[in-house]
């Protein structure tokens, strides 16, 4: 159908031409063209592999990478060295969340849960460097899951 201003819905009354866009924008409230906005701007970063997460959220698979959880058991001198400690403090610089502690058998054990990349990093931790004085055998992980949130809110010494 014909609008009043001639031959065309997109000539002003002038008959210049008008954009199309401006003329549909104007009936979008302001709020919401700032709303949508922020969601192609949101979403053009995911597209670029940007990290992007409301503060106050928890991590999750808006990191880019995926929550996996591994238990882990630590052969060698790795009791009375500081194993521990040291495992605690590795884990919390990657923003790894879990737990570590001595076992009867003289090893170590726990769970590691974060991103892939950084659990890995600290699988290869856990196998090659640990603490200072102690002495590593051997390193098994098992119960390698992918997990949709994180079961811990930090990285635990259980005693």
């Amino acid at each position: 159908m014909l609008s009043d201003h001639g031959v065309c819905p997109s000539l002003a009354k002038d008959g210049a031409p008008r954009s199309a866009l401006r003329s549909f924008c104007r009936k979008i409230p302001v709020s919401a063209l700032l709303l949508a906005g922020v969601g192609m701007l949101i979403a053009f970063l995911g597209t670029l592999g940007c990290l992007v997460r409301a503060p106050g959220l928890s991590m999750s698979m808006a990191e880019g990478d995926t929550l996996i959880s591994v238990d882990y058991e630590i052969f060698g001198k790795v009791q009375g060295v500081f194993f521990r400690k040291y495992t605690q403090a590795e884990g919390k610089k990657l923003g790894l969340v879990g737990w570590v502690q001595n076992t009867d058998q003289g090893t170590v054990q726990g769970q590691l849960q974060g991103p892939t990349s950084k659990v890995r990093h600290m699988q290869e931790w856990l196998e090659t460097k640990g603490s200072p004085k102690s002495h590593i055998d051997r390193a098994s992980f098992h119960n390698e899951k992918v997990i949709l949130k994180l079961d811990y809110a930090d990285f635990q010494i259980v005693k």
